[in-house]
């Protein structure tokens, strides 16, 4: 992992350190015009400072420059079609089988066995030799294409100057570990690399996710300094991740052999949570299976001093029982002892919050008071990002807003729906709970003297977890929704396999307003009759990389949702392919080019989840203008075979869950940051001379030195602790 071109993916800031003085203006000058063709350019604090470095220093900065960015968007790819005119050409898709059939028959080599499958009525398309395999160069591909026309509404994304290297990676450290988010799987690996990096620079004052201080304890344990841990799954966790297993705790990990320095630390550390806290004794019992395969390696009977870690085994093997709270909790429940349940939980806050919808559907009017007395009482020792999923849940349970069924998503990003057969919460209970929750979340927030927000942030949803977060650039959490405008609409998917043959397919529905399929797009379907939509054309490995597009006139198509979708046919599952990743562009009908220009590019996100099938975005339309709503969803699928056909149904009833959904805006919180703030302000491109805090999508020119700045790379910050 290159540290440069990571931070540069992160953050678009370029790391500058103190470098060879001399005349770089040609060569600055040379990169800001190759970076203005993918859709990029630097400030210009950044082009200033770079024309004044020697001319080398600026090429070997450039070189790697571009290579970040035109990873970020998807253009370290040549992006080759089956059908070589793409959107021009497409032909309809039996007269196109027709063709290949017949071609097929042609062939000494296919003939035999097409003619025998026609005798049985059928028709195995992989057996005709001109199918789904790429039947001209990419440089032929590029000859049948005019050049591509810029556009005042191409995507211009601005590179701006960053620190030294060694600053950058100890902010993006402390700034990863401090997250009050669970990260995605690729910033845990960046987590990783950084806190080795970092491990004699500042630490983070606070790791309040735990799978992050699982990580980082690897370092500090590696390197024979005392793991952070304060819980025995903590020390569960740091296990895992010492064995090259899963932090999130979501599978099983198989134990390695650890040294004995580190199992003495270990069962140190186990030691002394347990003798500051026997309680926590109780958590053992959540994953008592893995406790017991831990004491296989860890040797417990060695460290007969450690009274307490002992402890933690006898637990997990059952010679010592341990009644946890949650145990204790239903049994007040299941004796409709309210009260006592109510006072059980408010020694856990986090469990009370979590748990509020059940305890409210099981009280009366009495204890409901009693409750929010509770509530009250224990609010301010609830993380923000608790407080937050609770009153985004809550808002969803308010009688008018409530739907007939409810979404569901794993922490693997698998997402179904079920009926929704829960009794209804009275709508003044859920106002009084709000009342606490805006008060104490105000009360966290800092007092900032002079705030701009940029309204492009209102529709966007609030990053509660990064976990099932693609990496990739302009990602937005789930839920947001953003403008798109009009014109021409393409998606694209690339993959390549990594060991054996792999087929995805590229495919879109079209739903009404009842979410009802008024049309689709993919390798059965590869144009509609109005001619509003192409696909342009099926590969069925990638041996070498594949990519399939789709494009839609959004001036002409007739429907109120368009969905896009990735099936995994056969081969390697999303996680198992070497490189795999979805996006959309957005194209003025005049422009040409080629299918893939990355100027054109809004959306590029990697596919890493567990599911055979892919729903990354859903577009949307109201009053003839066109939205996107992010969606990052994964449907299980089948083993093989997964068609758009065969999971429309689910696939429309995922999308009315998330349309239908009221998810917490960063417009909440931003309102309650002007409430706050000495001065705010929208942000309107005026000029600003003193330092402010910055709401945006992204980070404009002129921003004051000393500002704090977020935008969509470190959204996560303006969640109080």
């Amino acid at each position: 992992m290159k540290i440069f071109t990571e931070i540069i993916k992160k953050n678009l800031r370029v790391p500058i350190a103190a470098s060879a003085p001399g005349n770089g203006e040609v060569v600055t000058r040379q990169l800001d015009v190759a970076l203005l063709s993918v859709g990029f350019k630097l400030s210009a604090e950044l082009y200033q400072l770079l024309a004044k470095l020697h001319p080398v220093v600026v090429k070997d900065i450039g070189a790697d420059v571009l290579v970040a960015v035109g990873e970020l968007v998807g253009d370290h790819i040549e992006h080759n079609v089956y059908f070589k005119q793409f959107p021009d050409g497409i032909p309809d898709t039996i007269e196109f089988w027709t063709e290949l059939i017949g071609d097929a028959l042609r062939d000494p080599a296919s003939e035999k066995q097409v003619t025998l499958n026609l005798s049985f009525g059928v028709v195995n398309l992989l057996d005709l030799p001109k199918y789904g395999k790429y039947l001209h160069s990419y440089a032929d591909m590029l000859a049948v294409h005019e050049q591509f026309i810029a556009s005042t509404k191409d995507r211009m994304t601005v590179l701006h100057l960053g620190c030294a290297i060694s600053e950058e990676a100890s902010n993006l450290y402390r700034a990863l570990a401090e997250s009050p988010v669970p990260l995605n799987e690729g910033d845990r690996g960046l987590l990783e690399t950084l806190a080795e990096m970092c491990l004699s620079d500042e630490q983070p004052q606070r790791i309040p996710i735990r799978e992050n201080r699982a990580i980082v304890n690897v370092v500090r344990i590696n390197n024979e300094r005392i793991p952070i841990v304060d819980t025995p799954t903590d020390v569960l966790r740091l296990a895992c991740a010492l064995s090259g297993g899963d932090v999130t705790l979501v599978e099983t990990t198989k134990f390695t052999s650890f040294p004995r320095q580190v199992r003495a630390l270990l069962m140190a550390a186990l030691d002394s949570v347990i003798e500051g806290s026997p309680a926590k004794l109780a958590d053992v019992n959540q994953y008592r299976e893995r406790w017991k395969r831990l004491g296989e390696r860890l040797h417990p009977h060695e460290y007969r001093t450690l009274i307490h870690a002992q402890d933690v085994f006898a637990v997990a093997r059952r010679n010592k029982r341990v009644q946890s709270l949650a145990a204790k909790v239903e049994i007040a429940f299941a004796h409709k002892n309210n009260a006592q349940a109510i006072k059980l939980l408010a020694a856990a806050p986090g469990m009370l919050f979590r748990s509020l919808d059940r305890v409210l559907r099981s009280l009366g009017d009495q204890d409901i008071k009693a409750l929010i007395d509770t509530v009250q009482a224990v609010v301010h020792k609830v993380s923000g990002r608790v407080i937050l999923s609770v009153r985004e849940h809550l808002q969803n349970r308010i009688a008018e807003r409530e739907a007939p069924s409810r979404i569901f998503a794993n922490s693997q990003g698998k997402a179904w729906v079920a009926p929704d057969s829960r009794t209804a919460i009275e709508q003044g209970t859920i106002e009084r709970l709000f009342d606490i929750f805006d008060a104490e979340l105000l009360r966290r927030l800092p007092n900032v003297e002079r705030l701009i927000v940029n309204r492009e942030v209102s529709s966007l949803a609030l990053p509660l977890s990064d976990k099932n977060k693609a990496s990739g650039f302009a990602i937005m959490p789930r839920g947001s929704r953003f403008p798109i405008g009009d014109g021409i609409l393409r998606f694209f998917v690339y993959w390549k396999e990594k060991a054996k043959p792999t087929d995805y397919d590229l495919s879109v529905i079209l739903l009404d307003e009842k979410f009802q399929t008024v049309n689709q797009l993919s390798w059965t379907n590869l144009r509609t009759a109005d001619d509003a939509a192409f696909h342009s054309g099926d590969i069925t490995s990638a041996a070498t990389g594949a990519t399939e597009f789709v494009d839609i006139n959004l001036d002409t198509v007739n429907c109120k949702y368009i969905v896009p979708q990735v099936n995994i046919f056969a081969g390697e599952s999303f996680q198992d392919v070497e490189e795999c990743f979805f996006g959309f562009m957005k194209r003025t009908h005049e422009q040409r080019g080629k299918p893939f220009e990355a100027a054109t590019v809004r959306m590029k996100s990697d596919l890493r989840g567990k599911g055979r099938v892919a729903l990354p975005v859903a577009f949307i339309k109201d009053e003839d203008k066109w939205s996107v709503k992010w969606m990052q969803l994964y449907l299980t699928g089948r083993p093989r075979f997964n068609r758009v056909e065969t999971n429309r149904l689910s696939t429309a009833l995922l999308v009315g869950g998330i349309v239908e959904r009221q998810y917490i805006s960063l417009a909440y919180l931003t309102d309650l940051l002007m409430r706050k703030a000495d001065v705010s302000s929208w942000y309107e491109e005026q000029e600003l001379t003193e330092p402010i805090t910055y709401v945006g999508v992204t980070i404009p020119e002129g921003i004051p030195a000393g500002s704090r700045l977020i935008s969509l790379s470190n959204l996560q910050e303006i969640i109080p602790a």
